[in-house]
């Protein structure tokens, strides 16, 4: 059967909906003289019947908490989520459409979580939205578990996918979907938009690999529905066995027309990412019986078949509720803590199970998040953990924690095996889901795999928590491969992420205190490998003080040089600075664990701890000198790396590059004189 005869095919008033929906996308496109027009046009007539057919959700409610989840992984795509939302009675306007790509409006390029009603990911980076959708499945599944009883379902909605050609290219798509596979996701379905299309032209240019055996190896329920993305019986019969495949994720290819209908460009690459122009709309409208030449056009016959989904949603919303009532008489306890989730309440007194490490001894900031994690993870449940395949080195398997397995869903650990860049993805969406949040780890190093994953949480307010171990050339033997020099400085410096580098035991457990009790942005921690003494914080400034991101350490009144240091080098900075005080030379030590958060204290607080009198400053981190610069000023020294590492043990490494107590001494000196 040929494109034009399963359109044809349609009942007027499918056809009539669909064709709304497809110009209003193409309008909005070409107002914006900016878009990629061909995803709505081929995937139009999908969006309207899983919209209004099969997605549980209410639109007048975004963010109930049962709703089923529509996540477009296919970001580039989003002027046919923008207009199905309109369509469907999101707070969504029409003017929301005619400012498409314009500064301030809901409607940006790509979605962006937070910016518009209903939009439940933020995509673009094409296999995030899917890697996050992996996420969502496995939060699900979780709070099923915490809460779900005999015929009373508390928690039990799907998550829908929109990907394209370019997702499943993306590495990070292949690697999540490998591990939704073997966990058994079967709350997971994602629709593959196979058309044949990218930016460079025909998908044969570079991608004939056979999608759906891939994804059979992956354990996942494969389904192709034929014709061109307009046989919606066929569809409908292959949601319909998703939604009862319970034991695996959920694939459903179609193969599209992108650009369909544009009588010059459909199947072409010129639609993928340019708009259509006047003229070939009004051909498109012609060919596809579109009479209405306006632009912005709603039939009312159209609206008012959407905007059903309003009354629907509101049921599906209230029948709910009548549950979760009945579930509230039977089941109090869990009810309220259900309750407290959504709401983000942190279990009564949960932080005096934090540790205090014993001033004198030595433990690396690794171990000491590991006892941390042990102490305080047995009263917050709705945390989950895991790690890239280092559990061990990480330390972040707290005794009693299950792995979360296909047998298992109430399991809090996650092993996410050697898949860092999914991890990243995976936490984000896991975080998304409002009752579960969730930290995952690796060496520092390879925060590189998963850098897109924490830009995207940095940009979107994700609250999902990267923990980073062997956080410099500390980690010794393994070699400059895997000793991070550049990452302390480009995550410090990412907008929108708090960074700690906490410089002993008890700065680790005040660490992960400000990070439970902040959920309102990521968070990133890195850790050592090798042992700290634990500071003396009856001598010292306390470690309490992390959530202003700097303080004084060791205060010396007329001091003439400031040594602000993180991390390991806070050791360096306290011996330099008793030997200093043996020559009569008075400094004061400044432990800063976030200049993130440091940069955000009053104007007082910061000349407190760092006067702006004292110009002779030094820095010492073993990484490069970045944007020290900023604090040091003109006579400022560093002391730190300004190159890649080498394979030797720790203590040779240092000495090598000259990160000593010595070196620390000669800096002072020298930024004084």
């Amino acid at each position: 059967m040929s494109a034009n005869q399963n359109y044809e095919q349609l009942a007027s008033q499918a056809k009539l909906c669909i064709n709304t929906l497809r110009f209003l996308a193409v309008d909005a496109i070409q107002k914006a003289n900016s878009g990629h027009p061909g995803l709505p046009m081929g995937m139009a007539a999908i969006g309207y019947q899983l919209f209004t057919k099969h997605l549980k959700h209410n639109p007048k409610n975004p963010d109930w908490q049962n709703r089923d989840r529509f996540v477009l992984s296919a970001g580039h795509g989003s002027a046919l989520l923008y207009s199905l939302l309109h369509l469907t009675g999101y707070d969504v306007s029409l003017d929301d459409l005619k400012n498409f790509r314009q500064i301030g409006s809901k409607t940006p390029g790509h979605p962006e979580y937070g910016d518009t009603a209903g939009v439940e990911a933020t995509t673009g980076p094409l296999g995030q939205g899917l890697s996050n959708a992996v996420g969502m499945a496995i939060a699900e599944k979780y709070a099923a578990s915490m809460f779900n009883q005999a015929q009373l379902e508390l928690v039990n909605y799907k998550i829908y996918v929109l990907a394209g050609d370019g997702c499943f290219q993306e590495g990070v798509a292949a690697e999540a979907s490998s591990l939704a596979g073997h966990l058994g996701l079967g709350n997971l379905i994602v629709i593959y938009d196979d058309n044949q299309i990218t930016i460079d032209g025909s998908t044969g240019l570079s991608f004939t690999e056979d999608v759906l055996k891939r994804y059979e190896s992956y354990n996942w329920h494969v389904q192709e529905v034929p014709g061109d993305g307009h046989d919606l019986s066929n569809f409908d019969a292959a949601i319909e066995k998703a939604q009862q495949e319970t034991d695996r994720p959920s694939l459903i290819k179609l193969s599209t027309i992108i650009g369909f209908g544009s009588p010059n460009k459909e199947g072409t690459s010129g639609v993928h990412g340019s708009p259509l122009g006047e003229d070939e709309i009004k051909l498109a409208k012609e060919r596809l019986g579109w009479e209405f030449q306006a632009a912005f056009h709603v039939p009312e016959a159209a609206l008012k078949v959407y905007q059903e989904c309003i009354a629907k949603g509101s049921d599906l919303e209230k029948k709910w509720e009548t549950l979760k009532s009945d579930y509230t008489n039977q089941y109090p306890e869990q009810a309220k803590q259900f309750e407290a989730l959504i709401l983000g309440k942190l279990p009564e007194n949960w932080e005096k199970q934090l540790p205090v490490f014993e001033a004198g001894s030595k433990i690396a900031t690794r171990v000491a998040s590991g006892k941390t994690l042990e102490a305080i993870m047995p009263g917050l449940p709705f945390f989950m953990g895991g790690s890239a395949d280092l559990s061990p080195s990480n330390n972040t398997k707290f005794p009693g924690a299950e792995p979360f397995q296909k047998d298992n869903s109430a399991g809090r650990y996650l092993h996410f095996g050697v898949r860092e860049h999914a991890m990243g993805a995976i936490l984000n969406g896991i975080s998304l889901s409002k009752t579960v949040r969730a930290y995952g780890a690796t060496f520092m190093c390879f925060s590189d795999y998963m850098l897109p994953a924490i830009r995207v949480a940095a940009l979107s307010s994700y609250p999902s928590v990267f923990v980073f171990t062997h956080d410099s050339i500390g980690l010794g033997e393994d070699g400059p491969t895997h000793q991070p020099v550049e990452h302390i400085n480009y995550l410090r410096n990412m907008p929108g992420l708090t960074f700690f580098r906490p410089a002993d035991a008890n700065e680790t457990a005040q660490a992960w205190k400000y990070i439970i009790e902040h959920s309102d942005r990521p968070v990133a921690i890195a850790l050592t490998r090798q042992g700290l003494p634990v500071l003396d914080q009856e001598k010292y400034g306390s470690a309490t003080q992390i959530d202003k991101g700097a303080y004084v350490l060791i205060d010396e009144a007329e001091a003439e040089a400031l040594i602000i240091a993180t991390g390991s080098e806070i050791e360096l900075a306290v011996e330099a600075h008793d030997q200093l005080l043996t020559e009569g030379i008075k400094v004061k030590v400044i432990s800063m664990p976030s200049a993130e958060l440091f940069e955000q204290q009053a104007a007082g607080y910061k000349n407190e701890v760092l006067p702006s009198k004292i110009q002779a400053r030094v820095a010492v981190e073993a990484g490069i000198r970045g944007s020290w610069d900023y604090y040091l000023g003109s006579k400022g020294q560093f002391v730190g790396m300004n190159r890649f590492g080498a394979s030797a043990p720790a203590n040779q490494l240092f000495e090598k590059f000259e990160i000593t107590t010595a070196a620390v001494i000669q800096a002072v000196k020298k930024s004084i004189q």
